[in-house]
């Protein structure tokens, strides 16, 4: 994979920390975040254009798309391309930096529609109203396990009937043999794009406490407790997946 001269390249790890803090997404990291995750997260080009894919197929006049957890707004951009201009979309991150950012890309981007970007911490309520679609893109695994189920509650009581949620996630195995064996080829991934052993070691070490992943089936089973009705895997790479979540009529 070759990185696109738009993006700064992330060299966050690649000389030694003395001492590991928890990952953070700070100024730092948005400088770098676009080449990060796109040498980090296996077919990230597909997997957005399938979103986008799927949410111009499930997006209703009138009402509003939540893209939570919306980093430098990408998802949003790709989105954009294929759904009517009159369709408000509303960006969620608790950084400030990357909201900035996503701003300033989006303007680039040339977005004529109405939009707002939302400083917003996922661990509280938040006022999701009039919306047919909801993007959780790379986002619910940062969410503390414990406030989980009540984030899944808080989107299905803003979607509207037959609304849905798009949800991609870094997961487990359900066996243990098969994760190691999944986490192997998730590093060989890495390595293919260029990244030493220090950062691997080094960005494991400090996402070890920030990034929470669950297996496919414990996910199936929150959108279900959640409320949502028919859920449906749309993609699967060794440890990360796509899900789409139907809330009935």
């Amino acid at each position: 994979m070759t990185n696109s001269p738009d993006f700064e390249q992330d060299e966050v790890f690649k000389d030694e920390i003395t001492k590991v803090s928890d990952f953070k997404f700070g100024t730092t990291v948005v400088k770098v975040f676009d080449d990060m995750v796109s040498r980090s997260v296996p077919y990230y080009n597909e997997m957005q254009r399938m979103v986008g894919e799927i949410a111009a197929d499930h997006v209703k006049e009138g009402s509003c798309l939540y893209d939570l957890g919306c980093s430098t707004g990408t998802t949003m951009i790709e989105v954009d391309k294929l759904i009517p201009s009159d369709i408000r979309f509303i960006g969620i991150d608790e950084s400030p930096e990357m909201l900035a950012k996503c701003d300033v890309k989006l303007k680039e981007a040339d977005f004529v529609r109405p939009y707002d970007l939302v400083t917003g911490d996922l661990h509280e309520p938040l006022p999701i109203q009039n919306a047919s679609v909801v993007i959780l893109c790379l986002t619910l695994q940062f969410v503390r396990p414990l406030y989980r189920e009540r984030l899944l509650r808080n989107i299905y009581a803003g979607l509207n009937p037959g609304g849905v949620l798009i949800l991609v996630e870094k997961v487990l195995a359900e066996s243990t043999v098969f994760n190691r064996d999944f986490i192997k080829y998730y590093y060989n991934y890495k390595r293919r794009n260029h990244y030493s052993e220090m950062e691997i070691s080094q960005k494991r070490e400090a996402l070890e406490n920030v990034l929470i992943p669950y297996k496919l089936s414990e996910n199936l089973l929150l959108l279900k407790e959640a409320g949502f009705g028919d859920c449906e895997i749309f993609f699967k790479w060794y440890n990360f997946s796509g899900l789409i979540a139907y809330k009935k009529s």
